[in-house]
């Protein structure tokens, strides 16, 4: 076959379930405003791929290729970026349906998973691991673009709502500094095993 589409369901669906910066700020932001609230943002963030997975599959990957340095510079200022929102979670304190201000919306999510190298990273892997060469561009790409969002249309949410339902049990009580603490953690530890150990998450 042309697309190896079983095993690609199988790897999407293991790499977005799993911690990364994405899935971590979903959970801040269902656990500090809620799941209705953070609904929007959910929805930015699963369409926000989309304009990974595109310009990797019409050729990004070839200009990757002839200029590394300059791919090199982005991930890595993606990269500070990302620990800089884990930072920013690491001092949220949850206050479910009593957040001060309002949550972060649609237009906010859709830059998370430009901005996320461990998207990159799995985005570029499911192309050159399920992909035969010569397959149709247009049929590949769109391939990849529909199961990478038909898995996180599945598990975005789950993130979200383990968030809410994470703050309705530990706001205000003495472990809710160390939780988020260790959400910012594994945010950074997240980004930094695809940096230096080549790995793939969502």
């Amino acid at each position: 076959m042309a697309i190896a589409t079983t095993s690609l369901v199988i790897f999407a669906a293991s790499q977005i379930g799993t911690p990364g910066p994405a899935n971590m700020a979903l959970l801040a932001t269902g656990a500090r405003y809620g799941f209705r609230a953070a609904f929007p943002f959910m929805l930015g963030v699963a369409l926000g791929k989309q304009f990974v997975i595109w310009p990797v599959g019409f050729g990004l990957m070839e200009l990757a290729n002839q200029a590394p340095l300059v791919f090199d510079v982005l991930k890595w200022a993606s990269a500070a970026y990302i620990c800089w929102l884990a930072w920013k979670v690491a001092n949220l304190r949850l206050q479910p349906g009593q957040a001060a201000g309002s949550a972060p919306g649609f237009w906010a999510g859709l830059i998370v998973h430009p901005l996320n190298p461990k998207a990159w990273a799995m985005i570029v892997g499911a192309f050159t691991n399920f992909v035969a060469p010569g397959t149709p561009v247009l049929l590949a790409t769109a391939t990849v673009a529909a199961v990478l969002l038909a898995c996180q249309l599945v598990l975005h949410p789950i993130w979200t709502l383990a968030g809410d339902r994470i703050a309705r049990t530990v706001a205000g009580t003495r472990a809710e500094p160390y939780l988020m603490w260790t959400l910012a953690a594994l945010t950074v530890l997240s980004v930094l095993f695809v940096l230096f150990a080549g790995g793939a998450d969502t």
